[in-house]
């Protein structure tokens, strides 16, 4: 069922697009009509017919339209037509690619001047767009060019920058160790002088005791 429907749709859609693209053809144009006084073959060379457009033809009671053969078409033969119409305001529908032939059958009119061949062509695809060629692509930087980029200039290093705690060449921020200085002589003498005078004056006191 489904399927049944999408069916439908699809050739709705389609019988919708074909009447939305044909075109209409009034025989002879806006400035002429389907009469004698109208150059109706220059009309026809003008034209473009296709699967799908109409043709139309407007006249006046004293003309009709009869679809013939090619015969009865190049001789102006009106009594055997293959159809006839009198409603003043014909639309025939160009539904299948070939040649049709129309004439007036009104007595002398068709000598006259009121005959024409129809050419309808099949209706033909656009053709479709080529594609835009495609950009070339980018070149690829090479991989001495990034490094080129990513590695630091020598300028901008932390290790070359003059002055920086990092530089092997800079000064030591701490002052260095000062060693203590050795004992001078006058100070070891005069370590043993008040030795010297201690074991006296502890000696004097035991031999007064």
């Amino acid at each position: 069922m489904a399927v049944l429907r999408t069916l439908v749709c699809l050739t709705a859609i389609g019988m919708f697009m074909e009447l939305a693209m044909a075109a209409n053809h009034t025989v002879g144009g806006a400035s002429g009509g389907w009469d004698t006084s109208t150059d109706l073959q220059s009309w026809v060379a003008s034209q473009t017919f296709a699967v799908g457009d109409n043709l139309i033809f407007q006249y006046t009671p004293n003309h009709d339209v009869l679809e013939v053969t090619k015969a009865d078409h190049d001789s102006c033969q009106t009594s055997s037509p293959l159809q006839t119409y009198t409603d003043g305001n014909t639309v025939i529908p160009l539904t299948s690619p070939g040649k049709r032939y129309f004439i007036c059958g009104t007595l002398g009119h068709c000598s006259q001047g009121m005959q024409i061949e129809i050419d309808t062509l099949a209706t033909s695809t656009p053709p479709s767009a080529s594609p835009s060629p495609s950009s070339p692509p980018s070149a690829s930087p090479s991989p001495s060019s990034l490094a080129a980029e990513t590695s630091p200039s020598p300028a901008n290093t932390p290790e070359s920058a003059p002055g920086s705690p990092l530089s092997p060449d800079a000064p030591s921020a701490e002052s260095p160790t000062l060693a203590s200085p050795p004992p001078s002589s006058a100070n070891k003498s005069s370590f043993r002088t008040c030795l010297t005078l201690g074991f006296g004056l502890v000696l004097m006191v035991l031999l007064a005791l």
